[in-house]
């Protein structure tokens, strides 16, 4: 079955996993009583936010009773789980919870995006990345390297999105108040706002504004991004984040919700270009 890098290889095999214990009607507390692994690990496990080690496969495999074509099977999936995403370079500064999205990212087909308050990552200038993260620290005078390590990883991520081989289409829906507000000053906003206008030459990206004159719609209640993948086998995510971290929704209800949501807005938007 085809599988393309290890964030969709964990997810795999994670979705997996927690298949066979539910179907083999077991706890995720007697899993860490059989002494296999903790409860955290198996949630991370499951969850396809970390590498898996194949002698860990093999046991819970034994635990939830798969027959040897399943378990062999499912080791070798966790052989793919060992490698390397580009972004593990960022450890530093890169959360865990943001791993995992970064690496769907990287494999998605389509991405729909709605952010109201920020230049979405992937669309940054330098600048203005800059102005983001010393408006979170203005009062550190030592957080400059940091900084920058930030600046590198947008870099790196807006290359890996918009000029891999075969990038995904994207949509991006901004509300009028991520356009108009000043970060970094008039200078570093009007740099910004003519990237937008040069991304959205290309021919896979759409970036578009819901005007102020628009009033309220469908997504005041906040930033969210739909991911879409090619195998049928890997459920597309709806995600977002919060001041501790993220969440991510794969039920197919909540991910129609905000493709609904995301249909709505976009009749609201209008091109970049001709947002004043």
């Amino acid at each position: 079955m085809p599988v393309s890098g290890p964030t969709v290889v964990r997810r795999q095999l994670g979705r997996r996993l927690r298949n066979l214990r539910e179907k083999a009607g077991k706890t995720e507390r007697e899993v860490e009583d059989a002494k296999l692994v903790s409860r955290t690990k198996l949630w991370r496990i499951e969850s396809g936010k970390v590498p898996v080690k194949v002698p860990d496969v093999r046991a819970l495999c034994w635990f939830y009773g798969a027959d040897a074509e399943t378990t062999d099977a499912l080791a070798n999936l966790a052989v793919g789980t060992a490698g390397q995403g580009w972004w593990e370079d960022y450890g530093d500064v890169v959360p865990d919870w943001f791993k995992l999205y970064v690496g769907l990212e990287g494999v998605a087909t389509r991405i729909q995006s709605y952010d109201g308050e920020l230049v979405p990552g992937p669309l940054q200038t330098e600048d203005y990345t800059r102005a983001v993260y010393r408006a979170a620290r203005p009062d550190d005078s030592e957080c400059r390297e940091e900084i920058e390590r930030h600046v590198a990883l947008r870099r790196q991520r807006q290359e890996a999105l918009l000029r891999r081989d075969q990038p995904p289409t994207l949509q991006f829906v901004l509300s009028a108040g991520a356009v108009l507000r000043q970060v970094g000053g008039p200078e570093v906003m009007a740099a910004q706002v003519e990237q937008l206008r040069h991304f959205n030459r290309l021919d896979h990206v759409e970036i578009t504004v819901i005007p102020l004159e628009a009033g309220a719609h469908a997504a005041m209640l906040g930033a969210f991004s739909i991911l879409e993948f090619s195998e049928s086998d890997d459920p597309d995510v709806v995600y977002f984040e919060t001041q501790a971290g993220a969440r991510y929704l794969e039920k197919y209800s909540e991910i129609q919700e905000y493709r609904r949501i995301f249909e709505l807005i976009h009749r609201q938007a209008v091109p970049i270009e001709e947002y004043p």
